[in-house]
């Protein structure tokens, strides 16, 4: 599964050197998640209501190019897998035909009480 969205840098989101502070790419990333979610029919909170949590377990950045203020961004985010307890997401961001940065993650599905437990047959990956 893949989804795109497109994104405005905003001024509150740019550093000293007038370039996307590197921690908002990660915020981005959950935005991919969620849309991506939601894309497919579903969303965090429908999930969190049955009692399903999905909590990032790790995650990775690459930076190519800065992106700046007002600049508008493109953010693909893809499923790489989805079997057990675990999905694993990659993310490119564009500025146009430019990759300025990549990453994944890894979120693991857990319940109520924060213990591990397996995805929903229907978010699990063949």
């Amino acid at each position: 599964m893949q989804h795109e969205i497109n994104i405005r840098v905003r001024y509150q989101e740019t550093d000293g050197q007038g370039r996307v502070h590197h921690a908002n790419y990660l915020t981005w990333f959950e935005l991919g998640r969620v849309e991506l979610l939601r894309a497919m029919g579903h969303s965090y909170r429908e999930l969190e209501e049955a009692g399903i949590y999905l909590v990032v377990a790790q995650a990775s950045l690459q930076y190519y190019l800065p992106a700046l203020f007002d600049d508008v961004l493109r953010l693909r985010t893809s499923t790489v897998s989805a079997k057990g307890a675990r999905i694993e997401h990659r993310y490119e961001v564009f500025r146009g035909d430019e990759l300025l940065a990549e990453g994944t993650t890894t979120v693991a599905c857990i319940d109520k009480s924060g213990r591990v437990t397996r995805l929903p047959p229907w978010l699990r990956t063949p």
